[in-house]
């Protein structure tokens, strides 16, 4: 709240002391007050917050507005300001001046004469205003400090207690604040309520939401300062009972390098067009997101979310068309597209996987026990024993070749897990025994090893393709050079479907003799057909139901997820001088640079433009090193002279499809912390997105001014 009179240029309560009136509780009266003071910075304020923070003095108001029966100085309650003396104040229309009648003028001055006795109690007010005013500010800092302390930590604010449903809580943020009370902090002995059990914790909510509107509100302007972005989701997960989507931003920032940043959750329930609409309109509308200015997008989800998520897409693309679907660099392309597969065998090695990667986390001791199986049956390869442990030391199921390793251990798997679950030395707990089991029936099931191999033998042809979309800038452009090639490899497969299924069915029959696990259809699948005539033979049923779906979706999904759009995309990576100076004699290619014809400078000249770039990076000095990635291109000093290709260089880079620097691909990875660290019971989506950006920047005071905007009818300072 304010000492002195909102009319600009106005002395009182600064060099002449006048009476100050609070601005009306009634709405239309407050926003007349507003228009005669032309004040059009205050038109947004809420009743609420004008009569709590603003004041007008009493020589803005003709004699007449005063209650002339009231003791002291009252305004009456039509009373309107409209007297003004400045340049640019409401005139004769709307003002009337002080040159009445004698007998107004004698009220005026009578009135006048009662203002100036009363002055010393609305200065009085004035004085204890400002200093609630203080008081309430303070106080909201001290609760925005702790709440961002905790959000930084990763610490919740309120905790179930017990797991009853007693309706008691433990609360770390009541509890920082009763031990800064403690220690004399004299702003919240003053708000502070002994009597109200949990009185910090009520003020959660409100202070939550102003948090999540202010960390969205710097990422969407981070945004929407450097134009361009790329849209990308994850996973729906599931946070107090409802699907949400997680998504993320990722463009270039004036300092020309990329950042990816986490913009919240969307609420995933629904189905088909209604919800992708409802995506959409949540993000234009509530996030104030423009997405006219995105240019890629790029999601990852299973089989569950598949179709949801697919319809979401394509009505982005409908109505936003440079929006082009891409792969997102953050998973390896064979586990993308297996992923997003509705085929049940396939889910079964997935989740299975899942199972073994959880399994081995459990204890070391698990690990020692696994490369014993290997040495067993690698007894006379000591090499590949050696190369298969080394592996198996990292997270072997998620690399671009996973399928093909974990056939390679698969007996040595099941001998290790049979040898914890028999547990004949007592050396393993009955959770650990359990998995094992667990691991050991799915390993043992024809289905799985079926789904295996073909999974193996189909992303065989993709490997060195997604392999090479992980790698360096130049090996992007050679994946984005050979992308045809895959997808004939594909075809192929395709078109002579039976022959392949007949290899895929011989490997995984000679593979089950191997391992003693009887060659049969899945038991859902038998209870499925009971009562059908005739009988389901294993080969047919595994083509029609494994094979075919499988050869079909990644042929589909490859066309989708890599069309010529995003492959001529892909293709400017032929402007990044290392590979000029490797391929010699060969130009950028303008026709891959055409794709952003529309958002470069000057499409015109862009073939003058690609010629001297060229011919400043087609030859090395002895000695001399040239930029090889993305990042170094777009930091040279020099390429502002190039302003088509800096275009293009900065599109290019917010490609989800591009994996990025160590130095930006933290939004990702502080995302899966919190979802795999955080219980299920006090995940919030408010403070999900707090703690994923705690590096954004808090200016308090701004938080403070949302807070105050947002909750005008706060109850005052007691």
């Amino acid at each position: 709240m304010q000492n002195h009179c909102v009319v600009l240029d106005c002395p009182s309560g600064i060099s002449d002391f006048q009476a100050l009136f609070r601005f009306p509780r009634d709405p239309d009266r407050s926003q007349k007050w507003v228009e005669q003071c032309q004040r059009d910075d205050l038109k947004d304020k809420p009743a609420e917050q004008l009569y709590r923070y603003y004041r007008l003095c009493g020589k803005h108001f003709e004699a007449s507005a005063f209650d002339s029966d009231a003791p002291g100085s009252v305004l009456k309650a039509d009373a309107i300001p409209s007297v003004f003396d400045g340049p640019g104040q409401p005139q004769s229309g709307q003002v009337k001046r002080s040159k009445e009648t004698t007998k107004d003028s004698e009220t005026e001055r009578r009135g006048r004469k009662r203002m100036k006795k009363a002055t010393a109690e609305p200065v009085t007010e004035t004085v204890q205003t400002v200093a609630e005013e203080d008081e309430e500010k303070k106080y909201l800092k001290t609760l925005l400090e702790v709440l961002l302390l905790l959000g930084e930590q990763s610490i919740p604010p309120l905790a179930l207690s017990d797991g009853k449903d007693d309706g008691l809580k433990s609360s770390n943020f009541q509890a920082l604040l009763e031990y800064r009370l403690n220690c004399g902090d004299e702003v919240l002995k003053k708000r502070f309520d002994s009597s109200k059990q949990d009185f910090f914790s009520n003020e959660l909510d409100p202070l939550i939401a102003v948090c999540e509107q202010y960390v969205r509100g710097k990422v969407i302007e981070g945004v929407k300062q450097n134009g361009f972005f790329s849209l990308l989701t994850d996973e729906p997960i599931k946070i107090s009972g409802e699907w949400c989507l997680p998504v993320f931003l990722r463009y270039v920032d004036q300092s020309k390098t990329r950042q990816e940043r986490f913009a919240g959750f969307l609420t995933f329930e629904g189905d088909g067009d209604d919800l992708a609409e409802k995506l959409l309109s949540e993000m234009t509308d509530r996030w104030a997101l423009d997405l006219s200015q995105c240019r890629g997008q790029a999601h990852g989800c299973s089989g569950t979310h598949y179709r949801k998520i697919k319809a979401f897409a394509s009505k982005l693309v409908e109505k936003y068309p440079k929006a082009i679907l891409t792969f997102r660099s953050t998973n390896p392309l064979n586990l993308s597209l297996a992923n997003s597969m509705g085929v049940s065998g396939v889910q079964l090695v997935l989740s299975t996987f899942k199972q073994i990667e959880s399994f081995f986390s459990q204890s070391p001791l698990l690990q020692v026990e696994f490369e014993h199986a290997i040495s067993i049956f690698y007894p006379d390869k000591e090499d590949k024993a050696e190369e298969l442990k080394k592996i198996c030391q990292t997270s072997w199921t998620r690399r671009n070749d996973g399928f093909e390793v974990v056939l390679e251990v698969i007996e040595a798997l099941l001998l290790c897990v049979d040898s914890v679950h028999d547990n004949e030395d007592m050396r393993w707990n009955d959770q650990v025994t359990h998995s094992a089991l667990e691991i050991s029936k799915a390993l043992t099931d024809f289905e799985f090893i079926m789904a295996l191999i073909v999974l193996k033998n189909v992303m065989a042809l993709i490997q060195a393709f997604g392999k090479n979309l992980q790698g360096t800038a130049a090996d992007v452009h050679s994946a984005a050079a050979n992308l045809t090639a895959v997808l004939q490899s594909l075809k192929e497969i395709s078109d002579n479907i039976d022959v392949y299924h007949d290899f895929f069915y011989d490997e995984a029959v000679s593979l089950a003799a191997a391992m003693e696990i009887p060659v049969k259809v899945p038991r859902f699948f038998l209870r499925k057909c009971q009562g059908e005539q005739g009988t389901t033979q294993e080969d047919g049923h595994y083509k029609e139901h494994l094979t075919v779906p499988v050869v079909k979706h990644v042929i589909y999904e490859m066309n989708d997820l890599f069309s010529q759009h995003h492959s001529k995309a892909l293709g400017c990576m032929c402007l990044i001088p290392d590979i000029i100076e490797g391929k010699k004699s060969a130009q950028p290619d303008e026709e891959s640079i055409q794709v952003f014809s529309d958002d470069i400078p000057n499409a015109g000249s862009l073939s003058a433009e690609l010629h001297c770039w060229w011919v400043k990076w087609s030859k090395k000095g002895k000695g001399e090193t040239f930029p090889s990635s993305l990042h170094d291109t777009l930091q040279l000093a020099d390429v502002k002279f190039f302003p088509n290709v800096l275009a293009a260089l900065r599109l290019v880079s917010i490609l989800p499809t591009l994996a990025l620097e160590d130095s930006s691909d933290v939004a990702f990875k502080r995302y899966r912390m919190y979802i795999e660290n955080m219980p299920d019971s006090v995940k919030s989506k408010s403070l999900a997105l707090l703690n994923i950006n705690y590096d954004i920047g808090f200016d308090l005071d701004s938080m403070v001014e949302i807070y105050q905007k947002t909750y005008p009818e706060r109850p005052e300072v007691s």
